[in-house]
């Protein structure tokens, strides 16, 4: 069995220094073999300029990364973080992964940006990755909050042999509620949503984030959720070779009976 954390934190807004000491404080207790914590955890999400979100954003030298990579480390953990990734002098809302062994983490791109955020960010470009990790035998895929709205994300990590995927979240709406449990059934595989709490106001206009932070099983059930309020870090075990035998029955398996020579050319058309 693996131990999965999934974290739900709310950070203040604009204050990167105080959100990586109070993550610290929160996971120093925390053993686990996978970390997810939410979407922009070091900075905050309400954004709405470039010139107010530069100086929060790193690439993987920065402070943060140094932080959660010494983390991934001494814990021997897969850590999965959102943050904003400053790149060439572009800003993207990215996924950072860090890996037990120290090496350069791996860098998710977000490929549906929600709302305002295409004023600060920019699409995404890395496509879907899927990391594996030999020494636990599980495989994770990265997509992140409102890639859910798109089954196409979760079906692509699915079919790259995800086990478990880690969707860090700053979810806003309800509808998540009912649509996470889904892309765990339709694809046989564990879903944790890191979501974040609270609320951020800007420019007059108020963001409630949902919290609720939850690990759905391959059969849609929560393993474990948070409240909607404060933080907390959610502590599950998964056995992924459960998500790699994808019968329900003993004739239908919902990847053997894929039929994409019927769907595939209207998929990519329209």
């Amino acid at each position: 069995m693996i131990r999965v954390a999934t974290v739900q934190y709310t950070p203040v807004h604009g204050c990167r220094q105080s959100n990586i000491e109070a993550i610290s404080h929160l996971l120093e207790p925390v053993e686990a073999d996978i970390v997810i914590l939410p979407e922009l955890c070091t900075s905050g999400y309400f954004f709405i300029s470039r010139e107010e979100l530069a100086p929060l954003a790193e690439d993987i030298r920065g402070e943060a990364c140094g932080m959660f990579s010494q983390m991934a480390v001494s814990k021997g953990a897969i850590i999965v973080a959102g943050m904003a990734e400053a790149a060439g002098g572009l800003f993207y809302n990215s996924v950072f992964v860090f890996r037990p062994d120290g090496s350069e983490p791996l860098v998710y791109r977000k490929s549906h940006l929600f709302y305002r955020e295409w004023q600060v960010f920019e699409r995404g470009d890395s496509g879907f990755p899927v990391i594996r990790d030999e020494r636990l035998d599980v495989s994770v895929g990265i997509m992140l909050c409102y890639d859910w709205r798109f089954p196409e994300a979760s079906r692509v990590l699915a079919l790259e042999g995800a086990d478990i995927i880690a969707c860090p979240s700053n979810l806003v709406t309800d509808a998540w509620i009912k649509v996470m449990p889904a892309r765990a059934i339709e694809n046989k595989l564990y879903v944790a949503v890191a979501n974040r709490a609270g609320r951020e106001t800007r420019d007059g206009e108020t963001l409630v984030f949902k919290g609720r932070s939850a690990l759905y099983d391959p059969w849609g059930d929560p393993v474990a959720q948070a409240a909607s309020e404060g933080d907390t870090v959610l502590i599950s075990e998964i056995e992924p070779r459960l998500c790699r035998d994808k019968r329900f029955n003993d004739f239908n398996d919902i990847f053997a009976d894929r039929r994409p020579d019927l769907y595939g050319s209207i998929c990519r058309r329209r």
